[in-house]
C-alpha cells in the first residue's frame, strides 16, 4: 500500500453537524467535482511525486479521503451510478452512451437523479462540463433535474474547436440549456470555470448543487503551454509529460473555482466532493498512457484495481474533520444517500444500491456499509468482491495494452496482493465457487 501524507490532525469532537438544527437559509451548498480518466494515484495526496496539484491537495487534505473508493471502469456507467445511487445495470446504462438519438442509449429519463433530489429540496441545480449520459431529449441534463446546463453531450471534444470526432462525421458539441452555442478557439475548461462562477454568483444567497464534470485529463491532452514547458524542463518523459501538463491545467481550474467561493464568502458553507470517474486511459488517443495507477494493476476499461479504484474525498469546513483517512470500502453510488443525509434531505433509499457514508465519515472505526460485498460487470468481464477477496471473471488487463488473460477466473486477496499478480483460484476453489455464486445472485437482480 502506498503511504499517503495528509495535513491536519484528528479531533474526536469534529463531527458532521445535525442538519435538522440548520436554519433553512443555511443549507449547505454542494459542488461535486468529477474528473475524467484520472489515474488512481495521480494527485500528490494519493502518492504522485512528479505532479503539481496544490488545489486538489487542498480538497483532500482539508477533508476526508478514501483509500478504497470505487467507480465503474468507463465514463457513462460511472456517471450513471453516481447520479442515481444505483449500479449501472439497475440505472439502465452498463456501457458508454451512444451519440445517436435514434439509438437512445443513455440514462433513462425515468431514473431519479441526484439533481432531481436537490431540486426537490429547493436547491438551484447546474451541470457544467461533460455529460455523456445520452443526447436524446429525455436524457439531457435539463430533463434530468438540472436547472442550468453548459457543456458537451458526448464523450470527448477538442477543447478549442469543441468538436467531437470519435466516429462518424465531425460534429460540433457545445450546448447551453439545449441550445447549441459557439465559442470558437476558447479553451473549454476556462469556459467551464466562467459558467460555474456565474452560476455561483447568481445563487450565492440560495443553496445550490453544482455537478462540475471536468473533461480532464481525458484525451485529447491539451495542457497549458506553461505546464508543458514545466514538465519538459523537469525531464518528464513522453507521454507522462503531456498527461501531467493536463493534470496541472485541471488543478488550476479547480483552484479558480475555490477562489470564487472564497471571494463570495461561502466556502465554509459549501460541501465539496472530489472524485475521478475511472482509471487512466491507455487508448491510442491518450498516447497509450501517461497516467499512473501506482501499485494497482489495470487501467480504464479493466476491472483490475487500476481501472476502478479512484481518488475520492469530501470536505466541509468546520463540519468534517481535516486530513482524515478512511480505509473502508466505498463506491460512487454511495454519494447520493450520503449527500442527502448531510444536507438533511429526505430520500427513500430502499431502492438504492448506494449506502450513506456519514457514519464512516464521523467515525474511523465504523465498518463498511457494503458488508454483503459488491459486484461489477462491464462487457463480458465481471467482479465479485466480499471482504478482501476479489474474483474476476474473464479478466482483461489494460495497463499497457488490452489483452485477455488465459485464466477465465482470477482470484486474489487484496490484503496480501494489492497488485493482483498471483491467481489463487486453484488454491482456493471453494472461495471461487462462493464468489461466483455471489455474482450470479447479483446478476439476477441487476439485469437491464
Amino acid at each position: 500500500m502506498i503511504s499517503i501524507l495528509f495535513l491536519g490532525c484528528f479531533s474526536s469532537k469534529s463531527q458532521v453537524g445535525n442538519p435538522e438544527k440548520t436554519k433553512k437559509n443555511q443549507k449547505p451548498n454542494v459542488i461535486f467535482i468529477l474528473t475524467d480518466d484520472q489515474g488512481s494515484i495521480d494527485v500528490n495526496s494519493y502518492g504522485a511525486k512528479d505532479l503539481v496539484t496544490p488545489n486538489m491537495n487542498y480538497i483532500i487534505e482539508n477533508g476526508i479521503s478514501f483509500t478504497q473508493f470505487y467507480a465503474s471502469p468507463v465514463c457513462s456507467p460511472s456517471r450513471a451510478a453516481l447520479l442515481t445511487g444505483k449500479t449501472p445495470q439497475r440505472a439502465g446504462l452498463s456501457g458508454n452512451a451512444v451519440p445517436n438519438s435514434k439509438v437512445k442509449k443513455g440514462l433513462p429519463g425515468t431514473e431519479y437523479t441526484m439533481a432531481e433530489m436537490f431540486k426537490d429540496a429547493g436547491y438551484a441545480t447546474a451541470h457544467i462540463g461533460k455529460w455523456h449520459l445520452g443526447d436524446a431529449p429525455e436524457m439531457t441534463p435539463n430533463a434530468q433535474g438540472f436547472d442550468h446546463s453548459f457543456g458537451h453531450m458526448v464523450g470527448c471534444i477538442d477543447n478549442y474547436s469543441h468538436f467531437f470526432y470519435w466516429s462518424g462525421p465531425n460534429r460540433h458539441d457545445l450546448f447551453r440549456n439545449g441550445k447549441e452555442v459557439y465559442y470558437d478557439g476558447q479553451f473549454f475548461p476556462d469556459l467551464m470555470v466562467n459558467e460555474a462562477s456565474n452560476f455561483i454568483e447568481e445563487n450565492k444567497k440560495n443553496p445550490f448543487f453544482m455537478y462540475f464534470a471536468v473533461n480532464m485529463p481525458h484525451y485529447p491532452y491539451q495542457g497549458d503551454a506553461k505546464w508543458l514547458d514545466y514538465y519538459n524542463d523537469k525531464g518528464v518523459s513522453y507521454p507522462r509529460n503531456l498527461y501531467a501538463a493536463f493534470i496541472s491545467t485541471l488543478d488550476e481550474r479547480i483552484g479558480a473555482l475555490l477562489k470564487k467561493l472564497d471571494e463570495l464568502g461561502i466556502k465554509d458553507n459549501t460541501i465539496i466532493v472530489f472524485q475521478s470517474d475511472n482509471g487512466h486511459s491507455t487508448e491510442q488517443r491518450a498516447h497509450f498512457g501517461g497516467g499512473n495507477a501506482g501499485p494497482y494493476r489495470g487501467a480504464k476499461s479493466s476491472l483490475f484495481e487500476g481501472g476502478i479504484r479512484v481518488p475520492a474525498a469530501i470536505t466541509w469546513p468546520n463540519k468534517i474533520q481535516k486530513g482524515a483517512i478512511r480505509n473502508q470500502f466505498g463506491v460512487n453510488s454511495d454519494w447520493m444517500p450520503t449527500l442527502a443525509e448531510l444536507c438533511g434531505i429526505k430520500l427513500d433509499s430502499q431502492d438504492l444500491d448506494g449506502k450513506s457514508l456519514v457514519d464512516i465519515i464521523n467515525n474511523e472505526k465504523e465498518k463498511t456499509r457494503h458488508t454483503e460485498g459488491y459486484c461489477w460487470q462491464y462487457q463480458d468481464m465481471w467482479v465479485a468482491r466480499k471482504g478482501n477477496w476479489k474474483l474476476l471473471g474473464n479478466p482483461r488487463d489494460t495497463s499497457k495494452k488490452t489483452y485477455k488473460l488465459k485464466e477465465k477466473r482470477f482470484l486474489v486477496n487484496l490484503d496480501d496482493d494489492i497488485g493482483e499478480t498471483i491467481n489463487l483460484a486453484k488454491k482456493h476453489p471453494n472461495k471461487v465457487i462462493e464468489l461466483e455464486q455471489h455474482y450470479r445472485n447479483w446478476l439476477k437482480k441487476n439485469k437491464n
